[in-house]
């Protein structure tokens, strides 16, 4: 994708508000956007070009048998989400307890199911191969899962590179930061606002459940303690209730499509949850909340702008806190360890 493209990626906020939809933004997200871009102002899309010019290439090639489980898109879409939402985009969720002040984040129960850790690390030794010391774990997680996106069948995201290893995890930060399937809509609009979104990219932010599976300890709360403004058709209750038959999961190892299309990045996930086959709670708020259910039905009909909706909150993301300078991280040389 050409630069220019990318950076028109990047500021689809600012034509956001020319859309028909921007009547309906509750936050102004170019306010704190601003602040990220000229905080992070050593991120670039041309980072690499003169210390890892290959960079591109050697991810494809590392990626391309990454890919042939199918599964695969869908867990590394998740592990960035997890890892930018707690200490910014670090790789601090690759970090494994041992040393200093690493706590691995993988203790916390919010982290239930994240896979594909040692795919990122996958990357790293085929790209130090070729430029040891100088591509960061935290670009790499970001990378991947923009491809996995892409090669879904989603848009093609170009983001910018630049960022250093963070040198401590806490999983105690991963259970305050990282939010509950049961969470309600002001709480969603309000974490996706501080990350300088507005509310058509917090909506499209969740369509990133067309991929992937769910599980019952996510689910069973809303079978067994039903919310009121919690909406699902009777034969998907029928289903998710077969599928999770007790309270507390006889299993976690029981795994049910987010959507008819687990395995593609579509607009699937749109359609089901307005025909009440949420898998989450969350997903069911959505569609029924006055500020959100018309967004929603857009994003159903119009897969092209569900597609440049989430690109643009996914560059967003990518920015949030992420370190930049030699004193604020590092290069690590094995991605689930300090230097």
């Amino acid at each position: 994708m050409p630069k220019s493209s990318a950076r028109a990626t990047e500021e689809q906020a600012e034509r956001t508000m020319a859309r028909p939809f921007s009547k309906l933004i509750l936050f102004s997200a170019v306010p704190i956007f601003c602040f990220l871009r000229s905080s992070h102002a050593s991120l670039s899309y041309n980072y690499y070009e003169r210390t890892c010019p290959q960079l591109d290439s050697l991810v494809n090639r590392a990626m391309a048998a990454i890919f042939l489980d199918l599964t695969a898109p869908s867990a590394l879409v998740r592990l960035m989400f997890h890892d930018c939402q707690v200490q910014g985009c670090d790789a601090s969720i690759l970090l494994d307890s041992g040393c200093g002040n690493v706590r691995t984040e993988m203790l916390s129960g919010r982290n239930f199911g994240i896979r594909k850790r040692s795919s990122i690390q996958m990357m790293k030794e085929a790209v130090e191969s070729e430029c040891p010391g100088q591509v960061s774990c935290a670009d790499l997680i970001v990378m991947a899962a923009s491809k996995s996106v892409t090669v879904s069948g989603g848009p093609r995201i170009e983001v910018p590179l630049g960022r250093k290893d963070s040198t401590t995890a806490n999983n105690l930060l991963a259970d305050s930061h990282l939010p509950p399937a049961s969470m309600s809509v002001d709480d969603l609009l309000n974490l996706f606002s501080s990350m300088g979104m507005n509310m058509e990219e917090s909506v499209a932010m969740l369509g990133s459940h067309t991929l992937g599976v769910g599980h019952c300890i996510n689910i069973a709360d809303r079978l067994y303690e039903p919310k009121g403004d919690d909406y699902m058709s009777s034969n998907y209750g029928a289903y998710l209730s077969f599928m999770c038959p007790t309270r507390v999961p006889l299993t976690n190892l029981t795994a049910l499509p987010n959507d008819l299309t687990p395995t593609l990045f579509d607009n699937q996930y749109f359609r089901n949850i307005l025909a009440g086959r949420a898998p989450f709670t969350i997903d069911s708020r959505i569609a029924t909340d006055p500020r959100t259910s018309a967004i929603v039905a857009h994003f159903a009909g119009k897969q092209d702008h569900f597609f440049q909706a989430f690109s643009s909150a996914f560059v967003k993301l990518s920015y949030l806190g992420v370190l930049t300078g030699d004193s604020e991280g590092e290069i690590r040389r094995q991605c689930n360890q300090v230097n």
